[in-house]
């Protein structure tokens, strides 16, 4: 449940600063007049979201097993990919997402209300594709009912309230901190559902290896004990991983760490503290 908590705050909390910077932009602006086109912007990304979650929960209980399982497995690698790459893109931009939002939002309000809802709708869109694809494949691979969903839900609501908090002034916090470390945490959460993808599509036959086990310690940590839950949920921990899934596992999971954490020579020092949009009134 802790793993899908972080994920839903960490891509929820992203599309919240996103929104709260559009919102922050206009009012601060004196051109309140066009928060219409954004919020419809910003609805119709999340209801895409949420089809797309549905399409893919509902879509892939018609299918075999095996399509079942080559679909998860490769969705799941598709996901690992799409957050490897949004953690380096927001650890790379954090500081610079607030001018960047607001010179494409310069650009829309000149060409007009669907340029508008358009600019809203991407900026919040990919945050919502990328989280209902990478919250469905951590789902898939807890298997824990709606144990998962309900951790994503909380760390979504949790992203709302932090991101009206900012809005509001009210919440002052290291974003580049922040994006790092819940970064950093989210390439361990990753690097479980890349060898949880690899499982299964070893059991779609699409991989070789199913049957030879790098190691076998249920006796010592029973699946469906609560620590061995514990570990599932928070690593995508198996107490019988196939050699395959190790290897992937630690390959992904030690680079990616290092590049992830590594700090560029020569980078300039950064700023203490990253605030919230400037702005307080609606």
């Amino acid at each position: 449940m802790f793993a899908n908590y972080l994920i839903g705050l960490r891509e929820g909390l992203e599309a919240s600063l996103v929104v709260c910077i559009l919102i922050a932009y206009l009012v601060k602006t004196g051109r309140k007049d066009r928060l219409g086109p954004v919020w419809i912007g910003v609805g119709s990304a999340v209801a895409l979201a949420m089809a797309f979650g549905a399409v893919l929960q509902f879509g892939s209980n018609q299918l075999s097993f095996e399509a079942q399982e080559a679909l998860g497995g490769s969705l799941s690698i598709i996901a690992v990919g799409l957050v490897t790459w949004m953690v380096f893109w927001m650890r790379r931009t954090a500081r610079h997402l607030k001018s960047e939002l607001q010179g494409k939002l310069d650009a829309a309000l000149a060409m007009g209300t669907v340029a508008l809802i358009v600019t809203a709708f991407l900026a919040v869109g990919r945050e919502g594709l990328e989280t209902a694809l990478f919250i469905w494949t951590a789902v898939q691979s807890t298997g824990d009912g709606w144990s998962p969903l309900a951790g994503a839900s909380l760390g979504l609501l949790t992203s709302v309230v932090l991101g009206w908090l900012f809005y509001r002034g009210a919440v002052k916090i290291n974003l580049a901190k922040f994006f790092t470390w819940t970064g950093g945490m989210l390439v361990v959460v990753a690097a479980g559902v890349l060898a949880y993808g690899v499982h299964d599509l070893q059991e779609a036959d699409w991989l070789p290896g199913l049957s030879a086990h790098a190691f076998n310690i249920s006796s010592t940590i029973p699946a469906d004990s609560w620590y061995g839950t514990l570990l599932k949920g928070v690593f995508n921990f198996q107490p019988d991983p196939t050699k395959a899934q190790v290897w992937v596992w630690a390959l992904y999971l030690v680079p990616t760490l290092y590049f992830f954490f590594r700090k560029p020579a020569g980078s300039p020092p950064q700023p203490a503290q990253a605030t919230a949009p400037e702005a307080k009134a609606v």
